[in-house]
């Protein structure tokens, strides 16, 4: 592993302990050059995916960028690192065990916002407010009202 202080090429594993579940290994790691500490991450990658965009562009899928967009839609929010961490290995899991190997962006985003439509609100609002590119105040309203209703169909 590459060091990012120096990018001294060699390192050693300090500690090993298990994350997520057991669905990830965080490592401490040492660089054998400059001596700074720094920890990564290794998970299980069943396969791998190529997100379809929109305008029919293919880019292999980037774990970060839906985890970066949970973290912003939920910031400031009472929901902890934990949980946010669990909605995006949720929603990689799902896509992964979909069995294809291309997915749309789109099916990304909804099962990003199911996830956070679960947890929290004002995230969910938020997020779909970026993904669905609202553009005026009454765009807002019909999200709320659409939660409203299927809030109260939950509860009958």
């Amino acid at each position: 592993m590459r060091c990012p202080f120096c990018g001294n090429p060699d390192s050693q594993v300090k500690d090993s302990r298990p994350n997520e579940e057991g669905s990830a290994i965080r490592r401490r790691r040492a660089c054998l050059s400059c001596g700074q500490r720094f920890t990564t991450v290794e998970r299980v990658q069943l396969r791998e995916l190529v997100v379809v965009k929109q305008d029919g562009r293919r880019a292999p899928f980037d774990r970060d960028k839906i985890s970066r967009s949970i973290r912003i839609a939920l910031r400031k929010r009472p929901v902890s690192d934990e949980q946010m961490e669990q909605i995006v290995t949720g929603v990689v899991r799902q896509l992964e065990a979909s069995g294809d190997t291309e997915v749309a962006s789109a099916r990304i985003g909804e099962l990003a916002m199911d996830a956070l439509k679960e947890v929290d609100g004002v995230g969910y609002v938020r997020f779909a407010s970026v993904y669905r590119d609202f553009t005026e105040a009454r765009d807002f309203s019909e999200i709320l009202t659409l939660m409203e209703s299927k809030t109260q169909q939950t509860e009958q």
